[in-house]
């Protein structure tokens, strides 16, 4: 009976310490998958600044027919909004960082 019990609480143990190097190797891999989906977010957040604002210049330039002062003006204030965009992402992403290390 007891060798029972004992053998069983083996198996167990062995179960649980392969599980958890499971586990570990998980935890890698979704990291690394959501380092890829941060990095892809932010360059999309830029991209889509630069092509609103290349959107709305050429729409204005069109309007009132002055090439290319808009599209330029507006090409830039894009492009700054797209940083803009990209920075306040990689700040919430340090502070979500930081706050699960304290846990």
């Amino acid at each position: 009976m007891t060798d029972d019990i004992s053998e069983a609480l083996r198996k167990n143990s062995e179960d649980i310490e392969s599980l958890s190097e499971n586990l570990e190797g998980t935890a890698t891999k979704r990291f690394k998958i959501q380092t890829g989906s941060l990095a892809y977010r932010m360059m999309v957040e830029l991209v889509v600044g630069m092509v609103m604002g290349i959107g709305i210049g050429y729409g204005l330039d069109y309007a009132f027919n002055t090439f290319p002062l808009f599209l330029i003006v507006f090409s830039l204030l894009g492009f700054a909004a797209g940083v803009r965009v990209m920075l306040q992402t990689a700040k919430q992403i340090n502070s979500e960082n930081t706050k699960e290390e304290k846990l």
